[in-house]
């Protein structure tokens, strides 16, 4: 394997780019792979224009940056491994009640499996992003660790807990050591086209944002087992709802019901289609138990062990205690009540020192 060979994950946008630029100019010897894992046609929400990641714009915006920088650049079309790791389980989770986060699933199942299976066949021993987080080794324990990054608010160490040992030690992120006002300032000494290109916030296949809208044309057949059913407030029916996979917890607007004071989604009840809806203050939670864990920068957690941990990606992450732990489950119990723990969200521990601890899928609240 060419340990000087790198496969940069290029999207297009700013931070791919100058990723891409920075290892160029270490040394290594890029190939740029631009990965097409849906089309508008198939997913909707944009007919009249493509634009963001996976669009003919992205794929040129990253293959100007390769001519710029005279190495070769590759389109590489996932669609199928897409849909069935990232698409299906998006669909599936909210017609089971949870909300899930694709970024997670897709960075572990395509951005470094599918990646490092192509870096295999071009004899490259290192793929490469362009997220905010920093990768390391520690010798004592033999474990390569996830640590955040030098940008607090860019910090994207919560999407990429589900990482292997295996990925972690063929990953470069050279991202991690800089703020973006700082690659956004090399993006013009690189002199990028993507200098000043916006970012895009929402999931890349659903455009518009618009979850409803993506769900009945994508699966129009579960769509009609989908029917309205209670919501309870205080134990009592006060009105009805539009169907369970057009909710998530710790909703409030949309609810399309008037009481006179705020209320929000408080738990989903798929076998009975039942949605719980009470006051804000209801909404904190304590415990919390989740599943699908993987231990990144640890092999294990201690019971009684003191932690910092996150529930959503702008999560700031609060202190907390671990309960119990093994390779399959974590219960986890904070100081202080969060708002809205919501199944299908990641769990991300980290310890003080920002290194990512291990992570999971929450499952419930109750211990």
């Amino acid at each position: 394997m060419n340990k000087n060979r790198v496969i940069v994950a290029m999207s297009g946008g700013v931070d791919s780019s100058v990723a891409a630029a920075l290892l160029h100019r270490e040394g290594y010897e890029v190939i740029g792979i631009t990965m097409k894992t849906w089309g508008f046609m198939e997913v909707g929400g944009a007919p009249k224009h493509e634009s963001g990641c996976c669009s003919l714009d992205a794929i040129y915006d990253a293959k100007n940056v390769a001519t710029q920088f005279d190495f070769p650049h590759y389109t590489v079309d996932f669609t199928e491994q897409f849909e069935s790791a990232v698409i299906d389980n998006f669909v599936d989770e909210y017609f089971a009640g949870r909300t899930p986060n694709p970024c997670v699933i897709c960075n572990k199942a395509i951005k470094w499996e599918e990646l490092l299976e192509k870096a295999n066949q071009l004899d490259a021993q290192y793929v490469a992003t362009g997220h905010y987080a920093r990768v390391d080794y520690d010798k004592k324990n033999d474990r390569y660790r996830i640590v955040n990054s030098a940008d607090s608010h860019k910090d994207q160490t919560y999407a990429l807990w589900g990482l292997t040992q295996e990925s972690l030690s063929r990953t470069l992120l050279p991202l991690g050591k800089y703020t973006k006002k700082e690659i956004r300032v090399l993006a013009n000494e690189f002199k990028l086209k993507s200098a000043n290109k916006p970012e895009s916030m929402e999931i890349c296949f659903v455009a518009d944002n618009n979850y409803e809208r993506f769900l009945r044309e994508r699966v129009p057949e579960k769509m009609d087992d989908v029917h309205e059913g209670d919501f309870i407030y205080h134990g009592k029916v006060v009105g009805k709802h539009r169907g369970i996979p057009f909710y998530t917890i710790g909703q409030r607007k949309g609810l399309g019901i008037a009481l006179g004071t705020p209320v929000y989604v408080k738990s989903i009840d798929v076998e009975n289609n039942i949605i719980e809806i009470a006051d804000k203050e209801e909404l904190l939670e304590y415990d919390l138990v989740a599943n699908q864990i993987n231990y990144v920068s640890v092999s294990k957690l201690m019971d009684g062990e003191k932690v910092i941990a996150k529930i959503r990606y702008s999560d700031p992450g609060s202190e907390a205690e671990i309960i119990t732990s093994s390779d399959d489950e974590i219960k986890l119990k904070f100081y202080s009540p969060k708002t809205a723990i919501t199944p299908g969200q990641s769990l991300v521990i980290y310890n003080q020192k920002g290194y990512v601890l291990a992570g999971g899928i929450i499952d419930r609240t109750e211990i």
